[in-house]
């Protein structure tokens, strides 16, 4: 893949992620996913321009680390939810199209702190560990920005890379994701900000 191929993916890629977020369209879910895969083939290409694999590397491993954490908390919250409306439902045979036919007379009156708390502590303890996947993505993909900012003398990228970070840090208390979003419009503006000049630096 060219040095131009590259940047046009990076570019498209970080709009699509940074514009997902608020089309309100049935697909708008996987304009972020498809967004994902444009930048890393776009880190892929520039990885092999520069012949510095450590451009792609660390935004795999980061992607990977995010998917496997998000599949994995998803899990955990999925059967948690199904132990705990059991608990509170007795009658409930598991299937979820029958909950909105549940009735107030189905709830159980005898739900006890003791039965929720674990439920609580669980979700607690996902989002703790939601917090802790953000921020090692994060580190990860800002590891890799760095390194393309040092191979382009685009420092946008590095900038990009430690907002990315510090709002990965923040999403605790939801302000990092505005910081993130805010993130990958400087993402895009960073690919688009790389010029043929720069494609023809050293590689060594």
């Amino acid at each position: 893949m060219n040095f131009a191929t590259s940047k046009i993916l990076g570019g498209l890629g970080a709009l699509l992620i940074f514009t997902g977020v608020f089309l309100q369209i049935p697909f708008y879910g996987g304009l972020p996913l498809i967004g994902l895969i444009l930048v890393l083939a776009a880190l892929w290409g520039l990885a092999g321009h520069y012949k510095d694999q450590r451009i792609f590397k660390n935004a795999l491993y980061g992607s990977i680390l995010g998917i496997v954490g998000i599949f994995a908390v998803g899990l955990i919250v999925i059967f948690s939810s199904i132990d705990f409306l059991r608990e509170i439902i007795p009658s409930w045979n598991g299937d979820w199209t029958t909950l909105p036919n549940i009735r107030p007379e189905d709830i159980s009156m005898k739900v006890t702190w003791e039965s929720i708390f674990p439920f609580l502590a669980i979700i607690i303890l996902t989002i703790f560990v939601l917090f802790l996947v953000s921020v090692a993505v994060a580190y990860f993909y800002r590891k890799s920005l760095e390194r393309l900012a040092d191979r382009t003398d685009v420092g946008i990228f590095k900038t990009t890379g430690t907002l990315l970070l510090i709002g990965a840090i923040f999403t605790i208390i939801l302000v990092g994701m505005v910081l993130v979003w805010i993130a990958m419009l400087l993402l895009a503006i960073s690919f688009f900000s790389m010029s043929t000049k720069q494609s023809s630096r050293p590689t060594a």
